[in-house]
């Protein structure tokens, strides 16, 4: 009975290690089974996500050639030519070589050949070459005034070759104004861009640049928006601007181009390009365009009248700094402060006086003077503003009916001319293609020529000795032969003395401050 129960004993215990062995067997075939599924999920899981990204970046890559396909062939090459004088030669000396020769050589016998009497005619040369935006089906274009300025003829080649004739409709130059012109060709139902709205641009958009740098038509760049906002002091192309710079690359010929938003809106007309020395005509990543709710605001004036009429008021202003605002007992330094009020200038007649801080104007804060001038622009000739200054520490509110700018009204708030009348024959001297007057207190503020003596020249004629000889409106001239001049009846003396001779010796003082000898051929 024992033995049996011992072997039963036995049984028991074989069976249990035989469950035993069972069961870690499961464990390893288990454990070998996982190690293999688990990588597997794993890089089946890498392998699905890797496919979600690659599918991402195709519908992004997709969706800009889309956008890209669809605004190119609003964007068309604009070429130009220029009609120059020309002289019937038996040599091949041309117009700019004889007038060196002339200039260094006033008296000497002309090259053999030159034909200085002879007839003038004109012929036709290439201009230059830019871009320009379609943004009317019936064939308006936007460009750049620097782009066809002085142009003959202006050509515009669409995306699928076609060349059309294009009429200026009307331009605001970057001297004056924003630079930028208005084409017109006669096609109708042609792709045309829409404009998007440029105060709604963040910094880091994405944005696409479409031209023809160097005559390459249809070339795409892509960047970002970089800034907003850059003024006439960080890009001096244009009088009025507040441009969006961009990293998408610029070259010479993606002038008038378009710029575009990624829902493919027209945002901005690129303009200008930052080069690294000056000289450079590659881009560095640094690329201006004028936004596009300026734009339009300019295109409507130019399509209406052919020219955009600004408002005026006739001063100088500077910024308002940190002591500044402190002495007016300013909170910030918002505003722009008067230095100079043209004599019987908008400004003149509505009270505002020197000294004066400008901070509010037709009911919106004033940031800076770039801010007001854009604002005093915008308001139009004829409006009357109201206009809230700062005077001595207590605020004064005015009402002010803004003038016309104009070319005339500049140059005479730059020589502190009344604006009301021309200057008195007394007070001013013409002779070698510029205008002189006296150095008055107004003049030596304006120009910082403290306790100093002499004229100053207030205007140059184009293509005048004055103007071949390197001289400027502001310079002071302080010699004539080295005998001082300090007024207008010296200079008138100094100029009876030398009237025979052919050249004369100016000392001059530049209104940079710097200071330079100049020959001026009087004969």
């Amino acid at each position: 009975m024992k033995l049996e129960t011992s072997e039963y004993s036995n049984l028991i215990k074989i069976e249990r290690l035989r469950s035993l062995l069972g069961f870690v067997l499961v464990l390893f075939i288990s454990w070998q089974a996982l190690t293999i599924i688990l990588p597997t999920a794993i890089a089946q899981s890498e392998q699905n996500n890797l496919s979600l990204d690659q599918e991402h970046l195709e519908r992004a890559n997709r969706a800009f050639i889309n956008l890209v396909n669809k605004a190119k062939p609003a964007v068309v090459q604009i070429t130009t030519t220029r009609m120059i004088s020309n002289r019937r030669q038996q040599m091949p000396f041309d117009e700019d070589f004889f007038r060196q020769w002339r200039r260094f050589f006033p008296d000497a016998v002309p090259p053999e050949g030159s034909n200085e009497e002879s007839t003038p005619r004109q012929r036709e040369v290439p201009g230059g070459l830019g871009s320009g935006a379609i943004v009317s089906s019936d064939g308006y274009i936007l460009t750049n005034n620097h782009v066809i300025e002085g142009a003959s003829d202006v050509q515009v080649v669409l995306s699928d070759g076609r060349e059309f004739e294009a009429k200026i409709i009307g331009t605001d130059s970057g001297r004056d104004g924003t630079d930028l012109a208005l084409l017109k060709i006669e096609e109708k139902n042609l792709p045309h861009l829409t404009f998007g709205d440029s105060s709604h641009l963040e910094v880091g958009e994405w944005v696409v640049a479409i031209g023809s740098p160097f005559g390459l038509s249809q070339t795409v760049t892509r960047g970002i928006v970089s800034a907003k906002g850059r003024d006439t002091n960080d890009v001096s192309i244009a009088s009025y601007a507040d441009f969006i710079q961009t990293d998408a690359a610029i070259n010479r010929g993606n002038s008038g181009g378009a710029l575009i938003n990624v829902r493919g809106q027209l945002i901005g007309i690129n303009t200008a390009i930052l080069t690294s020395n000056g000289m450079s005509q590659g881009n560095v990543g640094v690329g201006f365009a004028i936004p596009s709710n300026l734009v339009q605001k300019i295109m409507q004036a130019l399509k209406t009248d052919g020219e955009v009429t600004r408002g005026w008021l006739g001063i100088q202003f500077q910024g308002v700094t940190k002591d500044i605002a402190e002495k007016y007992e300013l909170p910030d330094t918002n505003g722009a402060l008067v230095v100079m009020v043209g004599p019987n200038s908008p400004a003149d007649k509505g009270g505002l006086k020197r000294g004066d801080v400008i901070i509010s104007f037709d009911g919106q804060q004033i940031k800076d003077g770039d801010d007001l001038r854009n604002i005093v622009a915008d308001a139009g000739a004829g409006e009357r503003v109201s206009v809230k200054v700062v005077r001595k520490g207590k605020t004064k509110n005015l009402k002010i009916k803004l003038g016309k700018r104009t070319e005339k009204a500049l140059a005479n708030l730059q020589t502190g001319q009344d604006m009301g009348r021309e200057p008195n024959d007394d007070q001013s001297e013409r002779f070698a293609g510029m205008k002189v007057v006296n150095l008055t207190d107004e003049l030596s503020n304006q120009y910082d020529y403290q306790d100093e003596e002499g004229v100053v020249i207030t205007s140059i004629e184009e293509d005048s000795s004055a103007e071949k000889a390197g001289l400027q409106i502001g310079d002071l001239i302080k010699e004539i032969d080295w005998e001082p001049v300090a007024n207008i009846e010296d200079y008138r003396t100094r100029l009876n003395a030398v009237a025979k001779e052919s050249k004369i010796l100016l000392h001059v003082l530049h209104s940079n401050g710097r200071p330079e000898y100049v020959t001026l051929n009087i004969k």
